[in-house]
């Protein structure tokens, strides 16, 4: 019997996919990794296992003896979305080096925030010379919407730099130093006393739209946000208009519900926003195809999978 294939299926770039298939094989010198593109019918039958960033469904059915599937994204819910019905089981990235990045980003920008560099790039615009008084971060209450392996390295860090930490999961976690909250009341009190609020959220049906215009007005007026988890978390007309009234004092965004973001939309132009594009935790190569090898040697040898995306829940 033919040997068994691993199968790279994405939608991205021939060059892209190159640069991926030359570290998955020097993570994985014993399989065969091939691209999706370049298999011929009784190879696609040998595939076993498929490594995929955001593959086309259609793609997906062209395996017929597919065991399982290995994303190389830590979100999944444009899989989640276009996989209904899919019955193979998929497992995401859980990388150790991601949570590493987006807690140095946690942190790196709400520093931001918390010196007041916004004030003094628009002073620099203005040719102002223009101190402001400086605020300690023991001062601010930093609040974490999401707290799983990303939002518990992040509150680790912000606690280390001396900033007070409330954090918020849907159910109620128990994190040293940092004051949890879980359930609609829960997020209404945490909003209540965020100086600064963080977004490491996933997008599912619960949490599109979250932050909305009412729970904008349960926040402190002047209060700071950073989205760092998905863009449809938050509504963008009612951000804007919160930007607006003061309500919101400013906003880094890093996700959108589009992207890259239109050039006429008004988050390029609006007073109060941050602009990123999409860069505050990006998958590592070299760690992502290691702890992808490590899986896939696992399953060969005995058959175990890690956690599974449940799509139901949506993660």
């Amino acid at each position: 019997m033919s040997h068994s294939l691993l199968a790279l299926v994405t939608r991205s770039s021939d060059a892209e996919e190159d640069r991926w298939l030359a570290h998955l094989r020097a993570a994985m010198p014993g399989e065969e990794i091939r691209s999706l593109r370049g298999l011929s019918e009784d190879e696609r039958a040998r595939v076993d296992v498929a490594i995929v960033a955001n593959p086309d469904p259609a793609d997906l059915e062209l395996l017929p003896n597919l065991k399982w599937v290995h994303s190389l994204w830590a979100g999944v819910e444009r899989l989640v979305a276009e996989l209904q019905g899919f019955t193979a089981p998929v497992v995401r990235l859980t990388d150790p080096e991601l949570a590493r990045n987006m807690a140095e980003a946690v942190l790196a920008w709400t520093y931001y925030l918390q010196r007041d560099m916004p004030a003094y790039a628009k002073a620099q615009r203005e040719k102002t010379w223009a101190p402001r008084p400086y605020v300690k971060p023991s001062q601010l209450r930093v609040g974490l919407l999401g707290l799983g392996k990303l939002g518990g390295r992040a509150a680790e860090r912000l606690l280390d730099a001396g900033f007070q930490v409330s954090g918020w999961s849907r159910s109620l976690k128990s994190l040293a130093g940092v004051t949890c909250h879980a359930g609609e009341a829960g997020l209404s009190e945490m909003l209540g006393e965020a100086d600064i609020l963080v977004s490491l959220l996933p997008l599912t049906a619960q949490t599109r739209g979250l932050l909305n215009a009412a729970r904008f007005a349960q926040m402190k007026p002047g209060a700071q946000i950073i989205n760092f988890g998905r863009g449809p978390v938050i509504d963008d007309e009612a951000l804007l208009a919160a930007l607006r009234s003061g309500q919101i004092g400013h906003a880094v965004l890093d996700v959108f519900a589009v992207e890259p973001l239109p050039p006429e939309h008004p988050y390029w132009s609006t007073p109060g926003v941050t602009v990123l594009p999409h860069i505050s935790a990006e998958t590592d190569r070299v760690t992502a195809s290691a702890l992808v090898a490590g899986n896939i040697a696992a399953w060969r040898a005995g058959g175990q999978l890690p956690e599974t995306v449940d799509f139901a829940a949506g993660y």
